[in-house]
């Protein structure tokens, strides 16, 4: 259905597609460490003036990676005009002798008229989301941008089409979804952290050696390679969301062999972990805000037409009475507390869904969660036969590889609860504790917050949304900070990243830019 695919595409962009479930993770600090002298982040938190910057990789390739860099794809046509193949990476760049991960890449070739420009790599974000299934839809368009580039994509290792994580079986997500995610005694908090442990044993026991080599260091890596293989001398990319996060690491690496970028709804590489999550929080605070903004002007509201604050407290109080009494949906699954909560914020995504979302908050306020319930299995990528995508799996192990967990504890989100309250009221609490799951995580961290300066690289073009909730516009103004040659463009609008949604003033500038290398100028704002 059309409610499906729209919110599909838009939680595909996501930072951190899983948060209710996997938690953002972006650092190893938190807000309650001890403070020391430096700077301070839009959330008051204090960061080392020593903080590290990443480094980049030698500009030669090394001998035990030669044999990557050079090898030859076998293509085959895969539907559409589309060619696939499958592209070979060392498991560990640091003993490439170990073994090998395989990894699928497509790509559509220029379509003309024009002359060629190079490859265009392309990913969605997640981490999780299928860069291949996002080129099947980002290809058609625009035409010009096809025109002139061989549009390419390549899963990242664990997703998808490239050797998947696995973690549970469908029943088994079906039940992890339902898990009550704002617990309200100690037997809830053991069921909750209970569900984190069985999740993370999962992926173990599924997934094997992989999860230790999902790191998104290394998916920039491999990126580097897919560009040789390709036969381009530099990398023309346009990530949205967490692919923001990929492509500034890649500059980072690579910063001589950047083309033209597009890095769209940015992430803050500089934060840790619990200031990531709480500022997020605060990102869907805003998004709600403007919802309900919008919603109290129709007299049908669903949450009332007194006032946003108001608003917000019906729908704590429908969630509280979920949380008792689940609304049945016409199917053997109800609709959780949890489930419509995942509902209402995969509606927040994209303010195309607002009039759906007043609808379905009328409906399951009346008694029929099934709206919200189909909300809630798009944003899960849970298909109408009860199958998941594996998105959900490959987003934690990402996230909780590339950097340390915000929360070691229940105790620590206990203490932690006021700050993600008041970042939001209506979605703090359940935030707070979603971002325990990386603490029961079997592999230990690999990565930890840093600057991404990526000297010497050509420029950089950096989105940011004014009012996105997942990628929060603080965080697109601190990594064009940080990119030595980053500009700025800004949308004062809603939703969930810019590019392609819409305004004629974003697609235009960056179609400008991909095409002719023409860079907005600066503090350019489109409305």
């Amino acid at each position: 259905m059309a409610t499906s695919r729209l919110l599909r595409t838009s939680a595909a962009f996501l930072a951190a597609t899983a948060l209710l479930i996997s938690g953002c993770s972006s650092g190893s600090s938190s807000p309650d460490d001890e403070a020391s002298p430096g700077l301070t982040t839009e959330a008051g938190v204090q960061r080392p003036a020593d903080e590290p910057t990443l480094a980049p990789l030698p500009a030669s390739t090394p001998a035990g990676l030669r044999a990557y860099y050079d090898q030859k794809l076998t293509w085959h046509a895969c539907g559409k005009g589309f060619q696939c193949a499958t592209m070979k990476a060392p498991l560990d760049y640091s003993h490439p002798e170990a073994g090998d991960t395989k990894l699928a890449v497509a790509r559509k070739k220029a379509s003309g008229p024009g002359s060629r420009l190079g490859s265009l790599l392309v990913n969605p974000g997640g981490p999780g989301g299928s860069a291949i299934d996002y080129l099947e839809q980002y290809a058609p368009q625009p035409a010009a941008i096809r025109a002139r580039y061989d549009m390419a994509a390549m899963d990242p290792r664990g997703v998808d089409h490239s050797q998947p994580v696995e973690c549970l079986s469908d029943k088994q997500m079906d039940r992890y979804t339902e898990v009550d995610q704002t617990p309200d005694s100690p037997a809830e908090v053991d069921k909750l952290a209970t569900a984190f442990r069985t999740f993370a044993q999962g992926c173990a026991s599924r997934s094997g050696k992989l999860l230790s080599h999902v790191s998104t260091v290394e998916a920039a890596r491999d990126m580097d390679v897919l560009r040789a293989v390709l036969g381009d001398e530099k990398l023309h990319f346009v990530g949205a969301s967490y692919g923001t996060f990929l492509g500034a690491t890649y500059a980072g690496l690579y910063p001589s062999r950047v083309g033209r970028m597009v890095l769209d709804g940015a992430m803050n590489p500089e934060l840790d972990s619990r200031t990531t999550n709480i500022e997020q929080t605060a990102g869907f605070n805003t998004a709600f805000t403007a919802f309900a903004t919008d919603c109290i002007k129709h007299k049908n509201c669903p949450l009332g037409t007194k006032s946003t604050a108001d608003a917000g407290e019906q729908l704590t109080a429908f969630f509280k009475k979920l949380d008792a009494h689940p609304a049945v949906t016409g199917e053997d699954r109800k609709l959780t507390e949890s489930l419509a909560t995942t509902g209402v914020i995969a509606a927040l995504y994209d303010q195309r869904a607002w009039p759906l979302l007043r609808d379905y908050l009328a409906q399951a306020k009346a008694g029929n969660g099934r709206g919200l319930l189909t909300f809630s299995d798009s944003y899960y990528e849970r298909e109408p036969n009860g199958s998941y995508s594996n998105q959900m799996y490959a987003n934690p192990a990402v996230n909780c590889l590339d950097l340390a967990p915000a929360f070691t504890g229940p105790d620590q989100v206990r203490a932690a609860l006021p700050s993600f309250r008041k970042a939001s009221p209506v979605f703090g609490e359940t935030f707070a504790w979603a971002a325990l799951n990386c603490a029961y995580w079997p592999v230990k961290p690999t990565g930890m917050p840093q600057r991404i300066e990526a000297k010497g690289a050509a420029p950089i073009l950096v989105v940011g949304t004014t009012r996105d909730p997942a990628t929060p516009y603080i965080w697109a103004k601190a990594l064009a900070s940080q990119l030595s040659s980053a500009t700025l463009l800004t949308y004062e609008g809603d939703g969930h990243t810019a590019y392609g949604r819409g305004s004629k003033c974003i697609d235009s500038a960056i179609d400008a830019y991909l095409l002719d290398g023409t860079v907005p100028p600066k503090h350019k704002t489109c409305k």
